[in-house]
């Protein structure tokens, strides 16, 4: 046996014998949670292991005493290594009043407190903790009418407290019966034992020797307790109170639904849901095979509860099944006068365009139905597709719903969800038949070039079975899973470019191509159409803005020259909200006439000029026409002579096709220097640098070979081309000029940029007369078969 450390009791605690009842050597137990007080009863329970440890040698004593004591940290067993702290602390003794077995192979322990202690010397042995104590003697300075008074209102509370929670009144019998209430002692260490007070508070309790702070302290913490209890009550009866009343009118709600229905006057909502569900089938003309699913989904329905989650799915399937226009048809409008009159009505120009869905709308016209290919519409932005669809929508008749595919990349928002999914829905296209309430709208496929797609699927695959019309009389849902006729829907579908359109997609459609608008033609849409728009739409009306003719003219060629009218239209927006400013903050209402002069003011400086032509007039710097996907664009191509021999540099972000029609530009032009009289000395001394402006721009194609041509003969005669000529053509390296494409568009960039002369390839002229003549008009067009044909325009 150790001595771990020692401790001597304070002068004024009064030390009370040591006898044969209270030992003064004892040992320490700790008890985590709580501290125990004398004169209460409490029990223990531990496993069988624990047991045989730490009081397996009491199991025959009768009367043993232990003394348990808490720790400052909640622990279940007294640390050897921080004894220390235990020492000056109080803690209670008490005696083992009975030993049991308890389930689950453990041992009830069951103790009665006896008394207050301190330790003096604390010991280790044998895996136990012992400690030398003595027992303070209990202070009372107040007076005996002060105790009275104190004991009887904590007696009060007490009876109080029993009221809220009954379970205290066994207790309190079962105390009376081993104790006497009149002790103030007692009675402090009983009460306290009845509250939530936490551990420490607990704790402070118990080391309190005075008896009336005692007492004051345990007063608080039971009427504290009584507060809480009376707290609890009231929520427990406002709840209990809120649940009668639901219960109540629960019960109320559904005896006047059971009178009504005894009566007739109404039915329950799955009764009245099936009938209405019936009303709705009676005006639609389903497929055989979906009244067959219908009517085993009704009969299922009918056996569900209607609290099941079941219901609710096989409820909102008959919904869905329901909404679509089984049968539901518009009736087509199929003039061809008046449709002619509605396209015109909306859309100048686009001359071939119009007649190719006027042609559409007669086939469909002797045929008395609309069936056949997928038109596809193809053009930069802004020259009216979109508008377009919605002008034959009208034309017809028919309801228009149009959504986009661009950027769309899961194949369930075509052909919707499994509904084994949560949140499954059907896809895009019976939803829009849906929104549409008959079963053959128009149909508008809006950015089909921009589809994407990921481990989701392909949403350009999932348009295949749309777009079929040999396949979509049969359409299958993933939502419905039932086959829907979509023959019937025409479908028009919107691109800016054919190569990204898989070619499987692309094969199932018609294409129709939208070039862009000529300068004359931009003009009457702004007159026409444009101008009358935005007026309301910027609170002016005629007769407080007025464009000149020349002025429009002059927007469009130095503000506006793109392909399509969105750019125009946003300029002449810019100039409405600048005169609507003027119009609100004038004193004197005028009517404003936009004259040129004012433009700078309006708009701000030109964006394009024609600055560009007057560069050609350069060596070395020649003028071709390109397509792009917003339009046909000019584009310059500079060639410079430099000193390192054979050297041959190509700036300006080329494609490899572009590239290589450079190289064999250069090729072509030094195998036949004699016949352009280039001096063969200055070729094979000089390098040669390519150049083709905006490097931020990637450019490719080849149909720049007699352009790159041009430049470098220019380059190396040190003598520009001829004034205002522009040009198209794929080169060979045997000389022959060899067709391109896209050339309407390069047509409207020529006229844009106000070129006069353009060379094509011979073999072009077929498309250029199939073209409108005011298309080329005040152009001069040369059609050339070799490249020595250029060399003579042009030197």
């Amino acid at each position: 046996m150790t001595e771990i450390i020692s401790d001597h009791p304070a002068n004024d605690d009064q030390i009370i014998p040591a006898n044969e009842v209270l030992p003064s050597h004892i040992q320490l137990m700790a008890i985590p949670n709580r501290p125990i007080f004398p004169h209460v009863m409490f029990s223990r329970v531990y496993p069988k292991k624990d047991f045989e440890k730490e009081l397996g040698h009491y199991k025959n004593e009768k009367s043993a005493t232990i003394g348990f004591i808490m720790p400052q940290v909640e622990a279940e067993h007294l640390d050897p290594e921080n004894i220390h702290q235990i020492i000056g602390r109080m803690g209670t003794v008490a005696k083992i009043v009975n030993i049991s077995e308890a389930p689950d192979d453990h041992i009830q322990v069951v103790f009665q407190g006896l008394r207050r202690f301190k330790s003096l010397n604390v010991y280790h042995q044998n895996g136990r903790i012992y400690a030398d104590v003595y027992y303070p003697e209990v202070k009372s300075k107040g007076t005996e009418d002060e105790l009275k008074a104190l004991t009887i209102a904590i007696i009060n509370s007490l009876k109080e407290l029993v009221k809220h929670n009954p379970i205290f009144k066994e207790e309190i019998r079962l105390f009376l019966s081993h104790n006497n209430l009149d002790d103030p002692n007692v009675l402090a260490d009983f009460a306290i034992n009845m509250t939530t007070a936490d551990r420490v508070e607990l704790q402070e309790i118990l080391e309190t020797k005075n008896i009336k702070p005692r007492l004051e302290k345990v007063l608080f913490h039971l009427r504290k307790e009584l507060d809480l209890n009376e707290l609890k009550e009231k929520m427990t009866r406002q709840i209990e109170e809120k649940i009668s009343k639901q219960q109540r009118d629960f019960f109320l709600r559904e005896q006047l639904k059971a009178i009504k229905e005894e009566l007739g006057m109404e039915k329950d909502d799955k009764t009245e849901y099936i009938e209405e569900l019936n009303e709705k089938l009676k005006k639609l003309t389903l497929s055989e095979e979906a009244e067959k699913v219908v009517a085993r989904e009704v009969d299922k329905l009918k056996i569900l509860n209607e609290q099941s989650p079941e219901y609710a799915l096989c409820r909102n399937y008959l919904d869905q099944i329901t909404s679509l226009p089984w049968g539901i048809e518009s009736q087509d409008n199929l003039d061809v006068k008046r449709a002619r009159v509605v396209l015109d009505e909306h859309h100048f120009g686009l001359k071939d365009v119009k007649e190719r869905i006027l042609e559409f709308m007669a086939v469909a016209q002797l045929k008395g139905t609309i069936s056949g290919s997928i038109m596809c519409l193809v053009g930069p932005p802004g020259v009216g597709k979109t508008s377009l669809g919605q002008s034959v929508a009208q034309a017809l008749g028919r309801k228009f719903f149009r959504f986009s595919l661009g950027g769309m990349r899961d194949e369930a928002e075509i052909k919707g969800h499994r509904r084994t999914y949560i949140g499954a829905m059907m896809g895009k296209i019976l939803q829009a038949i849906k929104s549409c309430e008959t079963q053959n709208p128009v149909i508008l496929l809006d950015e089909l070039d921009k589809v994407g797609a990921s481990y989701q699927g392909d949403p350009a695959s999932a348009l295949l079975e749309v777009l079929d019309p040999e396949q979509n009389n049969n359409f299958r849902d993933h939502y419905l899973d039932l086959g829907f006729d979509l023959s019937k829907v025409l479908f028009i579908a919107t691109a800016n470019v054919t190569d990204t359109i898989p070619a499987a997609l692309f094969d199932r459609m018609e294409v129709i191509e939208l070039s862009g608008y000529t300068l004359e033609e931009k003009e009457r849409i702004a007159e026409d159409h444009l101008i009358p728009k935005l007026l309301p739409k910027n609170g002016l009306t005629p007769k407080d803005i007025a464009f000149t003719p020349a002025t429009v003219r002059k927007i469009i060629s130095d503000y506006a020259r793109e392909a399509g009218v969105r750019g125009l239209e946003k300029v002449l927006a810019q100039c409405t909200r600048k005169i609507a400013a003027k119009v609100a903050t004038s004193r004197k209402h005028k009517k404003y006439q936009v004259t040129q002069k004012m433009l700078v003011e309006l708009l701000g400086q030109a964006r394009f000029t024609n600055g560009a032509l007057r560069k050609i007039q350069t060596k070395g710097v020649v003028m071709g026409l390109a397509w792009t996907a917003v339009g046909g664009k000019t584009l310059y191509i500079e060639s410079l002579l430099t000193h390192n021999k054979n050297e041959i540099k190509i700036t300006g972000q080329l494609g490899d096709i572009m590239q290589e029609s450079a190289n064999l530009a250069i090729s072509y032009i030094k195998a036949n220097a004699g016949k352009f009289g280039l001096n063969p000395e200055l070729i094979a001394k000089s390098g040669i640098h390519i150049h083709v402006p905006e490097g931020a721009t990637p450019k490719d194609g080849p149909s720049a070979g007699i352009t790159l041509a041009s430049s470098l003969i220019s380059a190396f005669l040190a003598k520009p081309v001829a004034k205002n000529f522009a040009m198209t053509g794929e080169l060979t390296l045997t000389g022959l000029v060899l067709p391109i494409g896209g050339v309407k568009e390069k047509l409207l960039a020529a006229k844009r940029n106000k070129v006069k002369n353009i060379i094509f390839p011979a073999e072009n002229k077929k498309d250029v007369d199939e073209l409108s003549k005011d298309l080329h008009e005040g152009l001069t067009l040369y059609f050339v078969e070799r490249y020595q044909e250029v060399f003579e325009l042009l030197f």
